[in-house]
């Protein structure tokens, strides 16, 4: 897919099977998906439904049984490990229900974390951390660990820590699942905010169908396929 392609991402014939105790079982048949550059498309649909996994599979953490998966330019299906990984660490920004920061280290240092992965210069990195925190208005709290964070405070850090990288494209799974409503509103807000501020594609996967319906498209997820709920005036 080249980079003049409209779409971020395309998905044809996605099908996703695992092998358990009492047999095979198909998470996806056949889905497809397209995702232009630019769009906020929030994904729905019961628990169970295969959501995380969608995104596991956009972001080169899983890999599909079968079907075509172009995702930032790249045949996602085809990578090795290291190739996923540095994929991942390119163009991916991945925000989870839960934080996953690092409780040993400040919010800084995890803030920095992605870039001293990737060889980056440590003063380099804090700096560029540094200037994350100050997007996410948490430029006052950089040298507390997250333990001495609230929930918002720390997914606040997690959305920093994932955009870094300065990535073309934002997943996030639940990413407001674990806040409280008034929490989980801004946090919301600052997503919309970073999202037209920094030129992102995002797809979100909610529970929350309040927050959804302020995405450019809505999607359910359903008996292994998507169909379009809603789509912005």
């Amino acid at each position: 897919m080249p980079e003049s392609d409209p779409y971020m991402i395309h998905v044809e014939k996605l099908t996703k099977t695992y092998r358990t105790a009492r047999g095979e079982l198909t998470l996806f048949n056949d889905l497809d998906l397209e995702v232009r550059r630019g769009e906020m498309v929030a994904i729905v649909g019961q628990s169970g439904a295969g959501k995380s996994t969608l995104l596991h599979i956009l972001g080169a953490l899983d890999a599909p049984s079968s079907g075509t998966v172009y995702c930032a330019s790249t045949n996602v299906a085809s990578l090795s490990g290291q190739q996923a990984a540095g994929f991942r660490n390119r163009e991916i920004g991945y925000v989870w229900q839960f934080h996953y920061l690092l409780p040993e280290f400040t919010a800084l240092e995890n803030v920095a974390m992605p870039l001293l992965a990737r060889g980056q210069r440590k003063l380099e990195a804090m700096t560029q951390a540094a200037r994350w925190l100050k997007e996410v208005d948490l430029d006052d709290r950089g040298l507390h660990r997250p333990g001495e964070l609230s929930g918002g405070e720390q997914q606040r850090v997690a959305l920093a820590r994932a955009l870094v990288n300065n990535p073309r494209l934002l997943l996030a799974d639940e990413p407001t699942g674990d806040l409280d409503s008034v929490t989980a509103g801004r946090v919301f807000e600052l997503i919309e905010r970073l999202h037209t501020g920094h030129g992102l594609t995002s797809v979100i996967v909610t529970h929350n169908h309040e927050l959804a319906q302020r995405c450019t498209r809505v999607l359910c997820l359903e008996h292994g396929r998507l169909k379009e709920i809603s789509t912005a005036a």
